[in-house]
């Protein structure tokens, strides 16, 4: 059995900068066993299976993997996914852009890819959840301390800590400087304790930087089997839930940058854009750039495979 792949860096426009996925254009003969223990064995933060779409306003269905577990939704996958299938002529594409839907299980998300000449694609996704806030995080002084800094250095002036998701849960915790962004470590054992059976067990440490708009930050996910992810296109649809609330009575489109991945030596540029109409968003976007990088083949025996997943 022979599974082609291609192997893209999304939220970058060089190569071996923002987040690694591998996508799998032709899934349909795996089932979900099979595909978790392909994810593992690729040990990349997620990786994309395409298959035929369950619903009629969707193009393909896409099934996302971390070495873990199964997600409902994710960014990267779905930006670099659907800038391969513009590419790969699975969806109908005109001259400089491509508009379908992809079916996911959170949901319908709609992407649109635009071909600029002399930059690489650009893909846009907008959310099929609008943000939802969770429930009260723990204390400042406990979070401090799983994550190794002070509880000054964690920013109260606002919200403070909160959990959000757009299908995906993230406490979101602010911090006062790119210094305490740069010290922070998830100390495990005080993660098991506080936060792995809680709503939102996945972190997301940011704070405002210059110019006006523009946020550094960086994401820990134990659960999904990620010390550290360089890009996370879920956690930053659901931030703009948190961001939305603090923002100015009146603004009825947002736009925010994101700068992720610095500390792991693969910057990441993702662009998030929400729309609000009585208060109340009515449409989160998140954008970014992808690089082909390569493709492969994984050559696998059907027994063995399922097998290994028994």
């Amino acid at each position: 059995m022979e599974l082609k792949y291609h192997l893209l860096d999304v939220f970058t426009e060089r190569p071996f900068g923002g987040n690694q996925l591998a996508v799998f254009p032709g899934a349909d003969g795996l089932d979900a066993r099979d595909m978790q223990r392909i994810a593992g064995e690729l040990a990349l933060s997620e990786t994309a299976f395409v298959l035929p779409s369950r619903r009629p306003d969707a193009a393909w269905r896409l099934r996302i993997f971390t070495p873990r577990i199964e997600l409902p939704f994710a960014g990267h996958p779905t930006i670099g996914a659907a800038r391969l299938l513009a590419d790969l002529g699975m969806v109908q594409r005109a001259a400089d852009a491509a508009r379908f839907a992809l079916d996911e299980e959170a949901g319908l998300v709609p992407v649109r890819v635009r071909y600029d000449i002399g930059t690489e694609p650009f893909a846009e996704l907008t959310a099929a959840r609008i943000p939802v806030r969770g429930p009260d995080p723990p204390a400042v002084p406990l979070l401090a301390g799983m994550l190794g800094i002070d509880a000054q250095d964690i920013d109260t002036s606002g919200a403070g800590p909160a959990a959000w998701s757009a299908g995906v849960p993230f406490l979101f915790v602010p911090l006062r400087s790119i210094a305490a962004l740069a010290r922070a470590r998830v100390d495990l054992d005080r993660w098991r304790a506080l936060l792995s059976s809680w709503w939102a067990v996945h972190l997301y440490l940011f704070v405002p930087a210059a110019p006006p708009g523009e946020i550094r930050a960086r994401m820990f996910a134990p659960a999904m089997g990620i010390a550290e992810d360089p890009a996370t296109g879920a956690a930053a649809a659901a931030i703009a839930g948190l961001l939305a609330e603090a923002a100015p009575a009146g603004d009825e489109a947002l736009h925010w940058t994101i700068r992720q991945g610095a500390e792991m030596g693969r910057p990441s540029l993702l662009a998030v854009a929400a729309g609000r109409a009585g208060g109340r968003l009515t449409e989160v976007r998140v954008g970014g750039a992808s690089v082909r990088v390569g493709e492969g083949v994984l050559r696998l025996e059907r027994d063995h495979l399922t097998s290994l997943t028994r």
